[in-house]
């Protein structure tokens, strides 16, 4: 996963591929300084403005980002590229702008750097506007103050962590525990149903990972309505630094511009906190608590306003969140936490047990699961269902020591109940229909509260529970009856039903 250098991409507003940047006058300085990926430049004329790209080396492959104005002459800025074979008395070119990131449709079904080249072994795209990566978040008056669902067609996040369009979602979860598969399906789900566009940006991103991810998607079918950024493990902290803000520019111009709505898949916004961490430190500013930089706050503010909802479109994010030693008093977790609607826990447990999608849903929550944005009738049931998996929960030691019959026919029907609920918010993903043989469905809000709703009414209650496991809409459930005729009711399957010994 290696392109062309970054020359191109910095030269202009709209540089055509391959074109060698063009200084203004009297732009050129001096490399005074090296240390690792610092470098300090001198200058007899006038100093370069904070976030100019400057060039050095051979060709100008090694760019440089100015962070600071040391004194009247000299500036010390972050490399964003490898700084091998830089040394002093080296000359450097100011491009006379900030780093700059293509627009257009032509990124659709492309991969590209930091630096906005493309690194899936296709020609450069043609055609395409360069802006600058440094944008403001979009004014209040410009601001939708709707608060909006954002429907994802998967039963358990529309039911119980409802998203909004527009706002920020986290999702915690470890390896092989279905995060992947979870956006993998969402994107899908959207770009079927809202034609928008969906851009994924991996910060810190292992090279392995980013090219198992392309080939999903392109095996999925949704790569021609999606954009894919990397910002590789490999890559300074500089280039990993600035790679969110480069996907969040091309995210916003299919909202302002294209007036499509955007899904933002960010993996790991952790990462992003800590290329700061590395920069700020290789600055040699002072950190704040835990080693963390003093700027994180407004850092991660700066980036994290930009995803919003306006009267043109919506970009809506999903993050992923490493929670360091799974310390939720963490600086970074902290100041995430602050910028989220709605957070989603995938479970190693539920995984292991084969309910996929593996959601934690009594751990996940959303800010939108409210009676004034869901209404009453949503709100009531998700807080029946809560209710019921959570009395279900507690149960589950008496169950193991005594066995199920030693349970009140009140409390067997509540295990009843929330076994099949569970069941019911299984779903088959289209993302996984050449594994599992099952065809992926979505299911709308709908159908299934519907189904919620007469679960928890014992509608169900004669119906094998298996009958219930990974259908879409309740009215599915006669064909899976049908096909698992032969299996007992819940009560006599009850895995915890055989006494302790």
């Amino acid at each position: 996963m290696s392109g062309p250098g970054p020359t191109s991409a910095l030269a202009g507003s709209n540089p055509a591929p391959g074109a060698t940047a063009v200084p203004p006058a009297d732009s050129g300085g001096i490399v005074v300084a090296v240390r690792g990926s610092v470098v300090d430049v001198g200058f007899a004329v006038d100093l370069p403005p904070i976030y100019t790209i400057l060039y050095a080396g051979e060709d100008d492959q090694i760019v440089i980002e100015v962070l600071s104005q040391l004194d009247a002459r000299r500036v010390r800025g972050i490399a964003l590229t490898s700084t091998q074979g830089l040394a002093r008395g080296m000359p450097v070119t100011d491009s006379g702008g900030p780093l700059r990131a293509p627009v257009g449709k032509a990124l659709l079904s492309r991969m590209f750097d930091v630096f906005g080249q493309p690194i899936d072994g296709l020609p450069p795209p043609q055609n395409m506007v360069w802006r600058n990566v440094h944008q403001a978040p979009p004014p209040l008056a410009e601001r939708s103050t709707r608060s909006e669902i954002f429907a994802t067609g998967i039963k358990a996040i529309d039911v119980l962590v409802p998203l909004e369009r527009g706002g920020k979602a986290g999702l915690f979860g470890g390896a092989g525990v279905g995060k992947t598969v979870l956006l993998t399906e969402i994107i899908h789900n959207m770009i079927g149903r809202a034609h928008g566009v969906s851009l994924f940006c991996g910060i810190g991103e292992r090279c392995r990972e980013g090219a198992d991810l392309y080939h999903a998607m392109e095996a999925a079918g949704v790569l021609p309505n999606m954009v894919m950024v990397f910002g590789q493990m490999n890559e300074p902290p500089g280039a990993r630094f600035r790679v969110g803000h480069a996907a969040l520019t091309m995210a916003e111009y299919f909202r302002d511009v294209e007036h499509r709505d955007v899904l933002l898949l960010i993996d790991n916004i952790f990462r992003f906190i800590q290329a700061g961490m590395e920069v700020s430190g290789l600055m040699g500013q002072m950190p704040s608590r835990l080693g963390y930089q003093p700027t994180m706050s407004t850092e991660l503010a700066g980036l994290e306003e930009r995803i919003a909802n306006t009267r043109a479109g919506a970009i809506t994010a999903i993050e992923a969140v490493y929670v360091p030693a799974d310390d939720l008093t963490d600086p970074a977790a902290v100041h995430v936490f602050s910028h989220l609607s709605s957070s989603i826990v995938l479970s190693r447990k539920r995984a292991s047990e084969g309910l996929y999608p593996a959601i934690d849903l009594l751990q996940s929550n959303s800010k939108m699961a409210t009676p004034g944005i869901v209404g009453a009738a949503h709100y009531a049931l998700a807080s029946e269902i809560r209710r019921t998996l959570a009395q279900y929960d507690e149960l589950k030691d008496i169950i193991a020591m005594l066995g199920l019959e030693q349970l009140s026919v009140e409390d067997r029907k509540v295990v009843a109940r929330a076994r099949r609920l569970e069941r019911f918010l299984t779903q088959p993903f289209s993302a996984t229909e050449q594994f599992s043989g099952i065809a992926g469905q979505q299911v709308s809000l709908a159908d299934a509260l519907d189904g919620c709703r007469r679960i928890l009414s014992d509608e169900f209650a004669n119906v094998p529970e298996q009958a219930l496991y990974m259908i879409g809409a309740i009215g599915d459930v006669a064909g899976a009856a049908s096909k698992t005729a032969g299996v007992a009711p819940a009560a006599a399957t009850e895995p915890e039903a055989s006494h302790a010994s």
